[in-house]
Parts: C-alpha cells; sequence; structure tokens
C-alpha cells in the first residue's frame, strides 16, 4: 500500500468507528446539545458530512469545489454554519446516509488524484494525503464532541499518528489565527503513542520541547481539551505559550474548553 492508501484506510475506519457510535442514537440523542456553542449531535455530523463533501469535489471537480466553497476565505465560519442550513431538515436517517455516502466519495475521490498532483483547498491546493489527514483532524475533533454530547468513549489507535503529524506541520495555525508572528524557533515534540511507541519529530536539540501523550495532545491541537486537563508538558517559554494557543485547523480559535469541563482528560 502507498501512503496514501494508508491514511485513507485509515480515515475509512475513524469514520467507522464513529458511524458505529451514532447509528443506533434515538431522535432525541441526535439533537443533544454538544460542547461547540449551538451545535447539536445532528450539526457535528452534518458538518463532516459538508466537510468531506467539499474535500471530494477538491478532488473531483476543482470548479465544482471553488463553485461550493465561493466566499469561505472572507467568512470561514460564517460559510460553515451556512452550510449546516442544507441538512437541517434531515431526518437521522438521512443526514447519516449523506455523510456514509461523502465518506466513500471522498476516499475514492482522493485515492484517484495522480501522483504528484495536488488538490484546491481553502487557502493552499493540498496534496491530496495532508488532506485526507485533515478529514481524520475533523473526524477526531467533532467525534470527541459526539461522543462528550453522550457520555461515551472512542477507542484511540495509532491511527491517531496522522493527526499527530498533520498537527504538527500546522503548528503556526496557532499563531496566524491570533494575528502573532510564529517563532523561527523549532521545537522538539515526543509523543507516547496508544500503543507506547514513541513518535519524535523535530531536533534532538532543541531547547522547545513538548511532551506527553499523543491522545492528549490531539485533544490540545484540535482545541478538544484545556490544558490544564492534560498530561502534555513543555520545556521553553515558547513551547509553554505554544500549549495555550494550539490548534491545528484555520480560522478563529473559537472558546475552546475549561478547565476542568469534563470529568477526565482522556476520552
Amino acid at each position: 500500500m502507498s501512503e496514501l492508501d494508508i491514511v485513507l484506510a485509515d480515515l475509512s475506519a475513524e469514520g467507522d468507528q464513529l458511524d458505529d457510535l451514532v447509528a443506533g442514537l434515538t431522535p432525541e440523542q441526535w439533537r443533544l446539545p454538544s460542547a461547540a456553542p449551538g451545535w447539536t449531535v445532528a450539526d457535528q455530523i452534518a458538518h463532516l458530512a459538508f466537510i468531506f463533501r467539499i474535500a471530494g469535489a477538491a478532488a473531483s471537480d476543482p470548479e465544482g469545489f471553488k463553485a461550493m466553497t465561493a466566499g469561505a476565505e472572507q467568512d470561514f465560519n460564517g460559510a460553515v454554519n451556512a452550510a449546516l442550513a442544507d441538512y437541517a431538515d434531515d431526518t437521522p436517517e438521512v443526514l447519516l446516509g449523506r455523510w456514509r455516502a461523502e465518506r466513500a466519495a471522498v476516499v475514492e475521490a482522493l485515492a484517484a488524484v495522480p501522483a504528484g498532483q495536488v488538490v484546491p483547498w481553502l487557502v493552499n491546493p493540498l496534496p491530496p494525503i495532508i488532506l485526507a489527514c485533515a478529514g481524520i483532524m475533523e473526524q477526531f475533533a467533532h467525534g470527541q464532541d459526539i461522543a462528550d454530547a453522550l457520555g461515551a468513549s472512542l477507542e484511540r489507535t495509532d491511527r491517531i499518528k496522522h493527526l499527530v503529524v498533520f498537527a504538527i506541520l500546522t503548528k503556526d495555525f496557532g499563531y496566524q489565527a491570533r494575528g502573532l508572528t510564529p517563532p523561527a524557533t523549532e521545537f522538539r515534540f515526543e509523543l507516547t503513542a496508544p500503543s507506547g511507541e514513541l513518535w519524535a519529530f523535530g531536533p534532538e536539540d532543541a531547547e522547545q520541547r513538548i511532551a506527553g501523550p499523543a491522545v492528549d495532545f490531539c485533544l490540545l491541537a484540535t482545541r478538544r481539551r484545556h490544558r490544564d486537563d492534560l498530561a502534555v508538558t513543555a520545556t521553553g517559554a515558547e513551547a509553554d505559550h505554544w500549549l495555550d494557543i494550539a490548534q491545528c485547523y484555520r480560522g478563529p480559535a473559537g472558546a475552546g474548553r475549561t478547565p476542568g469541563q469534563f470529568a477526565t482528560a482522556g476520552v
């Protein structure tokens, strides 16, 4: 399997796990509020369906993608929230079917992109493998919101390595979202995978260092837990500041989560 094939297989597996969590929900559970202000469980799935829809279009129909995302660069949050209206009248069965179809379509579309070719995205064109990693990030983050709303948990496996890599590649997003200049200093990341394997990135002799469980790191970078509730540590002032502003998605940071908002630090 190619690297892209591996990431796409893991994207599918992550989607299947979340699907298992929501497939048997009652209509009342679909309407439960999530930690994202104003969003229900159904809204979370609608958002994923929309994101996968535009990602599939980016890979298979670039002109269609441009039409679907017109205006998103100027008002990203507005475009995201407006997209939810397209799913507002869906029954749970219809919404679940649409999400399943978009999940399958985006995997097929990204797999079909010729080697070495990039696809358009909201700010810059991306290699298909990076867009697939972004899809894993989306499912991790919004799946966590759903699990929290239901008082449930999701099994986290070494598939999150794709999200770890993505979060490191997008390390500067937290600065950019706040109008700050990212430091030129390189960071060292040493994170423990769910399997116990050590994942290390960055110069071994770096003074600025981030360490801890990879799951906690992903919860931090997706802003689904406050740093005080996680076992992620920093060495160096710049690394410590980054723990306050970490985010692996573009656009406004949002309020994030408050200390102690959830009973446990993990999932």
